[in-house]
C-alpha cells in the first residue's frame, strides 16, 4: 500500500526501486530492490480512488492495510506515506 496522492509519485518510486544506479548511488545498495507485482500494489484503489483529506490519509493507509492483513497470520504488508515538506514514513505490518 503506497500513498498515491498523485500517480506520478508511485510510478517514479517503482522506477527508482528497479534502477541499479539509483539503488547504488542513493540507497547504498549493491543491487536494485526490484520490481513490485502491480497486482499486489494498492489493491483497494489507493488515495486516488479513496480521496486525500489532509491529516487523514496516513491513518486510512494504515487502517486499510491492517484490514487486509487481519486473519492472515504471518503475512506482511508494506506502507509508504508521503507528507508535506518532503517528509515521509514507511512501515511493515504483520497480520494476526
Amino acid at each position: 500500500e503506497i500513498h498515491e496522492a498523485f500517480a506520478s509519485t508511485v510510478l517514479a518510486q517503482m522506477k527508482a526501486w528497479e534502477s541499479p544506479e539509483f539503488c547504488k548511488n542513493k540507497l547504498g545498495l549493491d543491487a536494485p530492490l526490484g520490481a513490485i507485482d502491480r497486482d499486489r500494489l494498492n489493491v483497494t484503489g489507493s488515495s486516488l480512488a479513496a480521496g486525500h483529506p489532509f491529516a487523514a490519509t496516513g491513518g486510512r493507509v494504515v487502517a486499510t492495510l491492517a484490514k487486509l492483513l487481519h486473519g492472515r497470520p504471518g503475512k506482511l504488508g508494506f506502507i509508504s506515506v508521503c507528507a508535506a515538506g518532503g517528509q515521509g514514513i514507511t512501515a511493515i505490518l504483520e497480520g494476526r
